[in-house]
């Protein structure tokens, strides 16, 4: 499965017709980065970059001109060289970047700084992200400035540099068809995992052990690469957000918190399940788990074309503290303890988060200052949570150090919304039953 070059042309395109007239558009690829002495970190390409070309290699440059007799889309990249191939791997070069990649003109590297001020010449505005990339912001800089030295040949540099973001973020914010399969494949393979985690989860194990499980059944399902370092969080340490030390022993009467999606040809999935690490919950468990279980599904049924975002959230709020003050973990009026804050002792972050090449994917929440309401094809995370600190001596001893979070993957369609992860159970007496296998 993968993404079609007839695609990756169409996205050029749709960008370049956004584009005002007489502007060039400048996207580089990534680097590769050292990781210690003579090792680099996997190479994962830059997001927009990928979204353009479908080009897999570092050090290259991507040049749109709308309209350009000679060709609208111009790539430099790395020059075929034999000897470092063997050692490196096959590189496209700019003959291969042409046939394969759909491109009308290329160069190798070595050619960047003579002729990219040539494509820039005449153009009257530049789309380009400042800030990304201080090297090649120096580039940018130098290459507008030799064009400004031939002022009095008449050669005029563009008058206006723009943030090509917003253009380009706002297409990726709506998933194509083939996108919208990506990430449906994406969501039930990282649901497959969850499932397979469930089902070794023992006490004794390690969480990197766990992880491990996850991770081979991303591998084999070809993904190589998890979209974001996996969290696997047992008793306390599910009460840490972003935990990824992933070190400790999980132990008997502990719940265990998995936050882990594959990545698929560049698309994400990212779920999270909270499950007891023997296979049965306890009552205090079980109360604040049906509650993240009822605020997340309030917070589903409320997704579809033109409900604000914000909504969502504050769906997750009034119903989650409504359940808190029904345990007793907050006392007060309902409305003052959402105006005070109350809540954000158990639950300090939003309902979730754009999700597509990236894990927190693009895309503007606000347009205009106003919350913007969900479309179709946009994909956003549902994943309230609640955790209640081990140092949290305003509670019962026995609330303590639990930590729940229940995470899917919602496409708005044009009924409602799809869940990309419904593959993996997340009521209690289902996930009871596939841990007594």
């Amino acid at each position: 499965m993968r993404i079609s070059q007839s695609s990756f042309a169409a996205r050029r395109q749709q960008l370049m017709d956004q584009m005002s007239p007489g502007s060039v558009a400048v996207i580089p690829s990534a680097k590769e980065v050292a990781r210690n002495r003579d090792v680099e970190y996997p190479f994962r390409q830059d997001s927009d970059f990928y979204y353009l070309t479908g080009f897999n290699e570092p050090d290259a440059l991507l040049i749109l001109i709308p309209g350009r007799n000679e060709g609208q889309v111009v790539m430099f990249c790395r020059a075929r060289d034999p000897e470092m191939e063997i050692w490196n791997g096959y590189r496209a070069g700019p003959e291969g970047v042409c046939n394969q990649y759909g491109v009308d003109q290329a160069y190798g590297c070595a050619e960047i700084d003579e002729r990219v001020p040539q494509l820039l010449q005449g153009s009257e505005r530049l789309y380009y992200s400042i800030g990304t990339d201080e090297t090649l912001d120096g580039q940018v800089r130098d290459w507008l400035n030799s064009i400004r030295k031939q002022a009095r040949m008449g050669a005029v540099a563009p008058g206006e540099i723009v943030m090509l973001d917003h253009l380009l973020h706002e297409m990726r914010l709506f998933k194509a068809d083939d996108e919208v399969e990506m990430m449906r494949e994406a969501g039930r393979i990282s649901a497959e995992a969850h499932v397979r985690a469930m089902q070794q989860c023992k006490p004794g194990l390690t969480e990197y052990q766990l992880e491990a499980e996850i991770t081979h059944h991303f591998a084999v399902n070809g993904c190589r690469q998890p979209a974001y370092s996996s969290i696997v969080g047992g008793g306390d340490n599910a009460c840490v957000l972003h935990y990824t030390e992933n070190w400790d022993v999980l132990k008997d009467g502990d719940l265990v918190l998995i936050d882990a999606g594959c990545e698929l040809e560049y698309y994400a999935g990212d779920i999270t399940r909270t499950f007891p690490v023997s296979g049965k919950f306890s009552t205090e468990q079980k109360a604040i788990y049906e509650l993240v279980l009822q605020v997340q599904q309030a917070c589903i049924d409320a997704i579809r074309p033109g409900v604000p975002w914000i909504r969502i959230h504050n769906i997750s709020v009034q119903v989650l503290t409504q359940g808190l003050v029904d345990l007793g973990l907050l006392k007060g009026d309902i409305e003052g303890l959402i105006d005070t804050g109350a809540y954000k002792a158990f639950y300090m972050h939003r309902i979730g988060h754009w999700l597509g090449m990236d894990v927190h994917d693009v895309g503007d929440y606000k347009v205009d200052g106003d919350w913007r309401p969900l479309q179709a094809g946009m994909v956003m995370t549902v994943e309230p949570g609640i955790y209640i600190s081990p140092q949290n001596e305003l509670v019962e001893e026995k609330w303590r150090g639990i930590g729940v979070r229940i995470e899917d993957d919602m496409l708005v369609t044009e009924e409602g919304c799809e869940n990309f992860s419904a593959g993996v159970p997340k009521t209690v007496a289902e996930i009871e039953a596939l841990m007594a296998r």
